[in-house]
């Protein structure tokens, strides 16, 4: 039987009969669409609630061997559409009768229903239809295999204000092309009499290439956005999906407000999201992370003040230049995320999870895609999201007092994913949380009281499976497949602890929150047990300072001995106990030649999430100024220089005054640029105190984008805007005291020198 990757689930209904549509591509084989119609949408209520369904046309009732959650009985719902299903929902909640299972999607619930994720067989006779095989109400079962995708970038130019096309270039499945509006012949490009002749060429050469996915950057909010309008508005053809279909648009309703653009039988993906998701880089301009990732950048210079006005004008003069910048803008998305392997990427998290490629992000939806089949199969139904559910917090891992100071040999401890070890060691799950035994001794009891049950659990079993196929893509260096079963398995936790899950119960999320910080308590104990001093812990790794006398591999095999003798006892405090078998693996992760912890400004007490260590002679930053992407560049150049005399034993005063010599000298000016992003959405959302970021951008206009960078002047913060100068009058004096000097007191002090030293002023204590 064939196997195909499911690209794209949906529906419509014909003939008023709702069809599933399942379009994708065989392994090694062509394009395909499964079309069932003989699925129907459904849901549950309580079996002594059937009688507040009334009469509606074409439902019919089942009473199956079902129950929810508390173990009380339901019953079957089934619907003509799904249109009558969401109605009868709605009704049934105004009326105060619960409902469940309620809330998924319809082609969603097909899938869950045939146990298929991303991957099915397909067990039917297909025919072809208009270049797709077609499948009518085949049989489908999972399946496993590795296809391979049809990538086509895509990149347009528009005048100005983006009211016309002027040009399209497309990159992938085989071809690079530019088309372009004109008179007269374009070397380098195929010229169109008009717009409308354009876009009809356009949706020819995607039908023609058949892509699987359309990339490209801002491809959604943009590119497809206008290619949408200007379809609809010069009544070209049926769209350039795989069947007649316009293009759509969704807003992502998280925090991410994202957008997602629906072709018929087509994927799309915004390289910028990909990145995002992937790489931290001062920002995700194309450019900025052409030059990170590839090396080179956008054939139009960067700093160009106005690049709007500079496409119209090569449009004008030279036409060939334009088609080369736009030739470049398609082909700069593909090599980046070829560069990366960011497709491949995203294809796993979809075979592991079962979400289509531009949904696998999407951590709620696919812990139902995962979850819920396990579910059934013990003869349970799931509780609808609960939309207006309260926020309610919960704890955060455990994060340890902290020593300040620089230290010699300090040994990094890190437990093995903790939270996923944690929920296959004690059974933390939602099943066992609501099967757990509210009397007697048989359930496992979390610190924060909440009770498990030793039996009836589904994530540990889950876990466990994850864990293995883990291993496996590692023994075989498929990084792709390592990296997305970890974001999947990271993401459990965050899914228990998300109110928008249709799980959560601040219970278990607290339980798991709960049995970390018991954890590493347990763990901060055996190692001050054993003679040595615990520096620091947060969530699941600790800081143990080793003995100074040695050294090297003798450090490392000490380290290695105290971390088997201290897991041993934490496992044996879990067996005693709990009564249960540890999951927990400890770690050695980092023996550190030095290590620094800073202090609270202000404070005599360590600080926390900051700190920074030699390892390999490289240096490693974490949480300080350095590797913030606000800060100015100085104050990394600053900071690391230090830690790096500091830990190489040399004295940082002649470099601090090095560096405060050039920034007074102005030489340094280019790096006193802050970037912070608008975080309101538009400065005209704040409307009381007003930071530094947002006078900036108000005076930078049109120009500004979500990201403003500017510099502090004597007359206050100022816009840095492509292509023009810095501006002339940059107050030095704020850079020095603002942010050199917290970044240079920080570590001096503990070597016995000042800042002030560096600024050729005297110390108080000097003056006398």
């Amino acid at each position: 039987m064939p196997t195909g990757l499911i690209l794209q689930p949906t529906y419509t209904v014909r003939d008023d009969r709702p069809v599933v549509q399942l379009f994708g591509r065989l392994v090694d084989g062509p394009a395909f669409l499964i079309e069932d119609d003989c699925f129907r949408p459904y849901f549950f209520v309580r079996a002594r609630d059937v009688a507040a369904l009334g009469a509606v046309p074409g439902m019919s009732v089942d009473v199956r061997d079902l129950r929810d959650l508390e173990g009380t009985p339901v019953a079957r719902v089934v619907l003509p559409l799904p249109s009558a299903a969401a109605a009868l929902r709605d009704r049934l909640g105004r009326a105060g009768v619960t409902t469940y299972e309620a809330d998924i999607r319809f082609p969603y619930r097909y899938l869950i229903d045939h146990g298929v994720r991303a991957l099915a067989s397909i067990d039917g006779t297909a025919e072809e239809r208009d270049g797709l095989l077609l499948y009518r109400n085949p049989k489908l079962e999972p399946a496993s295999g590795r296809p391979s995708l049809r990538v086509l970038s895509l990149d347009i130019e528009t005048t100005p204000d983006a009211s016309r096309l002027l040009s399209f270039a497309i990159a992938g499945c085989g071809a690079e092309e530019v088309h372009l509006v004109g008179k007269a012949a374009v070397a380098g490009a195929v010229v169109h009499a008009d717009e409308r002749t354009l876009l009809k060429a356009f949706v020819a050469r995607v039908r023609a290439l058949d892509p699987d996915v359309l990339l490209g950057w801002n491809v959604v909010d943009f590119d497809l956005r206008v290619i949408a309008r200007r379809l609809a508005a010069l009544r070209v053809g049926d769209g350039i999906g795989r069947v007649p279909g316009r293009i759509g648009f969704e807003q992502d309703r998280t925090f991410t407000r994202q957008g997602r653009a629906e072709v018929p039988g087509r994927m799309v993906l915004d390289g910028g999201g990909l990145v995002r998701d992937a790489l931290r880089l001062e920002d995700y301009r194309l450019e900025t992370v052409a030059r990170a990732v590839l090396g080179r950048g956008k054939l139009l210079a960067a700093d160009h003040p106005d690049p709007a006005a500079e496409i119209n004008r090569l449009y004008r003069d030279d036409p060939a230049a334009l088609a080369a910048y736009n030739l470049e803008d398609a082909r700069l998305p593909l090599a980046i995320v070829e560069h990366e392997g960011l497709l491949e990427l995203t294809l796993e998290r979809s075979l592991l999870s079962g979400m289509q490629l531009d949904r696998v992000g999407a951590s709620i939806a696919s812990f139902d895609q995962i979850y819920l089949p396990e579910l059934r199969r013990r003869g349970i139904v799931a509780p609808n999201v609960q939309a207006d559910r309260p926020f309610v917090a919960v704890q955060g891992g455990a994060v340890l007092d902290s020593v300040p100071g620089l230290f010699r040999n300090v040994a990094v401890f890190d437990f093995k994913s903790l939270y996923p070890s944690l929920i296959r060691t004690f059974n933390l799950d939602p099943l066992a949380h609501a099967r757990a035994p509210h009397d007697g001794a048989d359930a496992i009891v979390a610190p924060n009281d909440a009770r498990f049950s030793r039996r009836d659990a589904i994530l540990p079993a889950l876990l466990d499976g994850f864990l293995a196929r883990r291993e496996d893509a590692k023994q075989r260096g498929d990084r792709h497949a390592d990296q997305a079963i970890k974001i999947m398995m990271n993401a459990l936790f965050g899914v228990l602890g998300a109110t928008a899950c249709r799980f959560f119960d601040p219970a278990i999320a607290n339980a798991i929150t709960t049995f970390g910080q018991q954890t590493l308590r347990w763990t901060r104990a055996a190692f001050e047990d054993e003679g040595r001093a615990v520096l620091y812990g947060d969530t699941d790794s600790v800081f143990v300072e080793l003995p100074q006398g040695v050294s090297g591999g003798d450090a490392r095999a000490l380290a290695e001995a105290l971390r088997a003798r201290v897991e041993t006892y934490i496992k044996q405090r879990v067996r005693a106990d709990y009564g249960v078998e540890p999951k927990l693996t400890l770690e050695l992760e980092h023996v550190l030649e030095r290590f620094f912890m800073p202090r609270v400004r202000s404070g005599a007490g360590g600080s926390k999430k900051r700190y920074a260590g030699w390892v390999d002679g490289k240096l490693l930053v974490v949480g300080l100024e350095s590797v913030r992407r606000d800060w100015p560049v100085v104050a990394r150049r600053l900071q690391e220089g230090m830690l790096e005399h500091v830990f190489t034993d040399r004295d940082p005063m002649p470099f601090v005054r090095d560096v405060v010599a050039r920034l007074r000298a102005g030489d340094l000016d280019h790096e006193l640029v802050y970037a912070k992003r608008i975080r309101k959405g538009s400065v005209e959302r704040y409307t009381g105190a007003v930071p530094p970021h947002v006078q900036a951008a108000r005076k930078a206009g049109s120009a500004a984008g979500p990201v403003i960078r500017y510099v502090i002047t004597r007359s206050g913060p100022e816009p840095v805007l492509p292509g023009h100068p810095l501006p002339r009058d940059v107050d030095r004096e704020h850079a020095l005291e603002r942010i050199l000097r917290p970044v240079a007191d920080a570590i001096l002090p503990e070597l016995g020198q000042s800042f002030d030293e560096a600024l050729g002023r005297l110390r108080q204590l000097e003056m006398f």
